[in-house]
């Protein structure tokens, strides 16, 4: 028997890769280092975490982590063994993405939700709003204000929208909604946010922080 956890009605999926110089957050490699980037990956993805464990407190949720890089154990030495972790395996971001959202729903999860790691301003609040939307929304959707998006809810897979979309460009987001319609999905936009990829974007970071210490 696979000692799997049990995953509660309500899933989050964190989707991240593990701070190793010269992988991770190359975009800023020329603004911060190889050091200085994977440094920046390894703190926004601790302030991931945190605000998922401040949504845990609020509503009874099961958590993964899904990495690229590394192995389970360099992802248990850095952010603990509280968390369970997967790989995300082979493909593209489309299809890895998919397949957690497929497992998920194969494992007892009602209600799946994805996020990333770039974007600061994803906070407890935002997620109980997502996760509330998917009571009356086929689709939760977090745009980001590069084009992209930075969570994604379903109540059950739909690789559909994971499929002829080229990632990391301008046009994600539109055209994952472009493929709601055309599915008939009833979809929602929470409020956009900017996400951290490019040298221009580290204000974001830095705002993030300060807005974090006055509390």
């Amino acid at each position: 028997m696979l000692n799997l956890p049990a995953i509660s009605k309500q899933h989050l999926i964190i989707f991240t890769r593990y701070p190793e110089p010269g992988k991770t957050k190359t975009r800023l490699i020329p603004a911060l280092g190889t050091v200085g980037a994977a440094n920046l990956q390894r703190k926004m993805t601790e302030h991931t975490i945190f605000q998922v464990q401040e949504l845990q407190k609020a509503i009874a949720i099961s958590v993964e982590v899904r990495f690229a890089g590394g192995d389970s154990q360099l992802m248990q030495d850095w952010l603990g063994l509280d968390l369970v972790y997967q790989s995300q395996g082979e493909g593209n971001l489309g299809s890895r993405m998919a397949r957690s959202l497929f497992d998920a729903f194969q494992s007892g999860a009602e209600q799946a939700i994805i996020i990333g790691t770039d974007c600061p301003g994803v906070n407890a609040q935002i997620l109980v709003t997502a996760f509330e939307n998917l009571h009356a929304f086929d689709l939760v959707l977090g745009p980001a204000i590069d084009g992209g998006y930075y969570l994604i809810g379903l109540r059950q897979p739909i690789p559909e929208l994971f499929v002829n979309i080229e990632w990391g460009t301008a046009q994600v987001f539109q055209k994952t909604v472009e493929i709601a319609q055309e599915l008939n999905l009833s979809y929602v936009n929470l409020s956009p946010l900017g996400d951290v990829d490019r040298p221009e974007d580290l204000p974001i970071w830095e705002q993030t922080l300060a807005r974090e210490m006055k509390k």
